[in-house]
């Protein structure tokens, strides 16, 4: 772990986390993460926090061999917790070493680890190392219908919702909706 984070209102500003497996852990509270460069293979970034990453870099690694990499696992553990993970105008790329992987490893944008786990990506360019179907199970069919995955207006050769995910949690959301994971509303960001 690079870097576990409990404080609220906590904002970080062009730093960079380097790890594998669980690299950043946003772990409560409100968090904002702004011209980041995160590095990693498994659940790297992970956590229960209210989380914004915006304009951040975040570059999937090579893992270990037969391991597949996840970007996301986030942790709401009740309906109404007011946490999530919203990932905005960031750019999802491969890092170097696994660039030179013929593109075995399969990369997905995130995967639930707990019962109401939520994340949305939103207006982010997704390079093709993404798998088409975008979000992985944890373990069998758990959770799929509470969790709530979320995609808005990405870019890039994986940025098509065609072949993703079908669980009842999964959506194609429009504005309306994807102004509700913006830092102004998501974290309270204009306080």
């Amino acid at each position: 772990m690079a870097l576990r984070n409990d404080a609220d209102l906590s904002t970080f500003y062009k730093c960079s986390f380097e790890g594998y497996q669980d690299t950043l852990y946003t772990h409560s509270l409100r968090q904002l993460y702004r011209e980041c460069d995160i590095y990693g293979t498994m659940d790297f970034m992970f956590g229960n926090a209210a989380v914004v990453f915006q304009n951040c870099n975040v570059y999937p690694r090579l893992p270990i061999l037969g391991q597949f990499n996840t970007i996301t696992a986030q942790g709401r553990t009740y309906i109404n917790q007011n946490t999530g993970t919203s990932i905005q105008n960031c750019t999802i790329t491969v890092a170097p070493h696994l660039a030179t992987n013929n593109g075995t490893t399969q990369t997905y944008l995130g995967r639930l680890w707990k019962l109401y786990s939520r994340t949305v990506y939103m207006q982010s360019f997704l390079d093709s190392l993404i798998n088409p179907a975008g979000w992985a199970a944890w373990s069998g069919t758990f959770a799929l219908d509470t969790l709530y995955y979320a995609e808005y207006n990405n870019r890039g050769l994986r940025s098509s919702t065609a072949n993703r995910v079908t669980w009842l949690g999964y959506h194609v959301i429009n504005v309306t909706y994807a102004v509700n994971f913006t830092v102004s509303n998501f974290i309270s960001g204009d306080s």
